[in-house]
């Protein structure tokens, strides 16, 4: 039988040994909210791949019918679902890690394991559901016939860059939702703005170049933008700002959220 000792002021290395050892938690609370997410619903899980497929219909006609923003050489609503998966992954995964904690206040007061693994949970869930919309993007592009070039090889480069975009974004959600329950309220307000303030419905191209800089400073930008180059080539091209912007932020937001987590996490049963 496997003991785990428990004593004040976790070193890091035991802490994240402990992530290892409970491992099998983290999958299955991943399957938990992706079976209580579509749990009485007529068509399922079949909603992951048609959210985004509805979004990009309206996206389509507001920026690309309406408004006459400019697609490179790509039908425009293969653009618009390349940009909209990897922000749906980041909203999906910021929205449900965000509360996550508030939402197993009971598990948490009752048993001990790293925390860390709620959020990281909602993570994974939203990750899937990432997965199966990608195959609705697949049958698009393969009705316009836009095929990927060589730079789909750095796909999962992006995906990694996205994962730790909302990992982090997650977790400093979910910590401050805690003691601040205005979070809560805060966060699917900014996240509808972030929607239209992000190249989801049109082409970081039409941003004008005095505006660049302060642009990028959304690390979605580069997420994004990093998406549709490896999914649709040299028809748009990489801009090393963004990018560049977007690693350092990523990096920095999930480094700062896990170590403000860590220094929060031993008051969540009293304050929640």
């Amino acid at each position: 039988m496997r003991h785990v000792v428990l004593q004040a002021g976790r070193s890091d290395r035991e802490y994240f040994r402990d992530l290892w050892r409970y491992r099998e938690l983290l999958y299955m609370l991943a399957w938990r909210d992706i079976s209580v997410r579509y749990r009485q619903t007529l068509i399922g899980i079949a909603w992951a791949a048609l959210r985004p497929l509805i979004a990009t219909v309206v996206f389509s006609v507001v920026f690309g019918r309406i408004g006459k923003f400019p697609s490179p050489g790509i039908p425009y609503p293969v653009l618009v679902l390349s940009g909209m998966l990897p922000w749906q992954l980041f909203s999906s995964a910021l929205s449900e890690s965000g509360r996550s904690l508030v939402t197993n206040a009971n598990l948490i007061t009752k048993v001990y394991f790293p925390r860390l693994l709620i959020p990281g949970s909602s993570v994974i869930a939203s990750l899937i559901d990432f997965a199966i919309s990608a195959v609705m993007l697949v049958g698009l592009m393969l009705y316009f016939g836009a095929a990927p070039g060589w730079q789909i090889v750095c796909l999962p480069a992006f995906i990694v860059l996205a994962l730790m975009t909302s990992a982090g974004a997650g977790i400093w959600s979910a910590a401050l939702s805690v003691r601040y329950r205005d979070f809560l309220v805060v966060v699917p307000f900014l996240l509808q703005l972030g929607l239209y303030l992000s190249p989801v419905g049109f082409s970081s191209s039409v941003v004008p170049a005095e505006w660049r800089l302060l642009y990028s400073l959304n690390p979605m930008v580069g997420v994004i933008d990093g998406f549709r180059w490896c999914l649709l080539g040299g028809n748009v091209p990489l801009q090393p700002l963004p990018l560049a912007a977007s690693a350092v932020l990523s990096l920095f937001v999930f480094v700062t959220g896990v170590r403000y987590f860590r220094k929060a996490e031993r008051e969540f049963a009293d304050v929640i």
